[in-house]
């Protein structure tokens, strides 16, 4: 794959100047104060809206995170973040709208601190990466190289607040295979080979918190708004053993992912297929919906 990427010498991984070619390739694509700040602001009345940061890069990409205006001390808290990848869209759109809608049915047993969209210049360009080549997603360590990653993880600082549950929303897209992946051998100077994209909604786990249960009340609640990936013919999702159906677990801490930014017990990655032949945009924010619901309503009956 890395062989036939438009940037960089096959087998060298790239330096600044193969990194400054491939920014001059990217371009705005839609526009993050129309599409996302917008319905943050107008969710002001029920959640209490904080700037936690601005990214160094593009224009006027404030970082905002949303707090339950009813918060108690004595309530469970629960963190929900989307759009660490802004190409992933039903992430950020999910977030927005579990805050618009569910969130009411819930914000008397639990306190929210929502970041929909922790990727803005990511969003406006459909990109996995930042600005500067880098994925937000494997970048939440101290003194991250990401401006997105750094913002979030000082931003939970200051916060100081124990989460019982952590719910980061992405997607898996035929990008993945057709210009993310190949970007990231061309990047690293590394061959990849093609991995197959699960044709469903699946979740992701925490290795060293699996929680079993907790996962298969949530994939039994997407069930119900779309379809769950099964796993591939090696008994896999994404080159990782399925530990139940719809269900794979990484490291997350170890991988310095989104999902391991706290020491919550209850912690999962979304994963819906928008390029499905069975899913469209609707279908796929549902189930970032339903995922969270899915996770609520299993805390709720313990």
């Amino acid at each position: 794959m890395s062989s036939h990427y438009p940037i960089g010498i096959p087998g060298q991984k790239w330096n600044e100047s193969e990194k400054s070619q491939w920014l001059t390739l990217q371009n705005k694509k839609r526009d993050y104060h129309q599409l996302v700040v917008s319905q943050i602001n107008a969710l002001e009345a029920d959640f209490q809206i904080e700037q936690y940061g601005e990214l160094p890069y593009g224009e006027n990409l404030v970082l905002f995170a949303m707090r339950s205006k009813s918060w108690q001390q004595d309530k469970p808290a629960i963190l929900i973040t989307g759009g660490v990848h802004g190409y992933e869209t039903s992430g950020v759109m999910g977030a927005l709208a579990f805050a618009k809608g569910k969130a009411k049915d819930y914000q008397d047993a639990f306190n929210f601190v929502i970041l929909p969209c922790i990727s803005p210049w990511g969003f406006e360009t459909i990109n996995r990466w930042n600005a500067y080549a880098i994925d937000p997603n494997r970048s939440f360590y101290n003194d991250s190289p990401a401006p997105e990653s750094k913002a979030v993880l000082d931003y939970l600082a200051k916060l100081k607040c124990d989460f019982l549950m952590h719910i980061d929303l992405h997607e898996t897209t035929d990008t993945d295979n057709s210009e993310f992946r190949p970007a990231l051998a061309a990047r690293d100077g590394v061959e990849h080979t093609n991995w197959n994209i699960p044709d469903g909604f699946y979740l992701v786990g925490d290795s060293k918190r699996p929680e079993a249960d907790f996962q298969k009340a949530m994939i039994e609640s997407v069930e119900k708004v779309t379809h769950i990936a099964p796993a591939d013919e090696n008994g896999e999702l994404i080159g990782v053993t399925i530990e139940q159906f719809g269900v794979c677990n990484y490291d997350c801490k170890g991988l310095s992912l989104c999902a391991g930014i706290t020491d919550a017990t209850y912690v999962t990655t979304t994963e819906v297929y928008p390029d499905s032949p069975t899913a469209n945009e609707q279908n796929c924010i549902d189930a970032q919906v339903a995922v969270i619901c899915g996770g609520l309503d299993y805390l709720t009956v313990r």
